[in-house]
């Protein structure tokens, strides 16, 4: 019960997929974006390689929530990714996932070939994992503060 995140843009597709428990999200790899039959092949080879039941398509929104022309690509991919491998897809708010996979890259003291490199699919995580935090439960602890417990008499 996988799911891939997706980072969709001009030249590459960075991909990334949860755990089997659907906890955390991993890098997985960046697609070089060809044609858009190739790219739904390599996607379907990654479903079929990962047993994934569903997609996360970071949706590029401006900074004021508004839909441009990123964001509208997106949805004409997502439509034609659903059509071709029948998988529910999810749209996610992708504002700053880059910026903050950058930012964690630059932590990191990678150099910046590496950080071209593994960018896209670092961006893929940062949505993914996002998308499966909010999907969770809060844990115990989140659902009440244990000092003010008091055990019934």
């Amino acid at each position: 019960m996988r799911t891939l995140g997706l980072d969709y843009g001009t030249k590459t597709i960075g991909v990334a997929a949860s755990d089997a428990l659907g906890l955390t999200a991993q890098t997985v790899t960046t697609i070089r974006r060809t044609s858009l039959k190739a790219d739904l092949a390599t996607l379907k080879e990654l479903v079929q390689e990962y047993e994934v039941e569903r997609f996360v398509v970071g949706l590029p929104l401006n900074m004021d929530g508004s839909e441009g022309p990123r964001a509208e690509a997106t949805r004409k991919f997502v439509d034609a990714l659903t059509q071709a491998l029948g998988l529910p897809v999810e749209l996610w708010d992708e504002r700053l996932s880059t910026v903050a996979a950058q930012r964690t890259l630059l932590e990191a003291d990678l150099s910046r070939a590496k950080r071209r490199e593994v960018i896209d699919q670092m961006a893929a995580q940062f949505i993914l994992q996002g998308w499966l935090d909010a999907r969770s439960p809060p844990s115990r602890g989140d659902a009440y503060d244990d000092d003010d417990y008091e055990p019934e008499p």
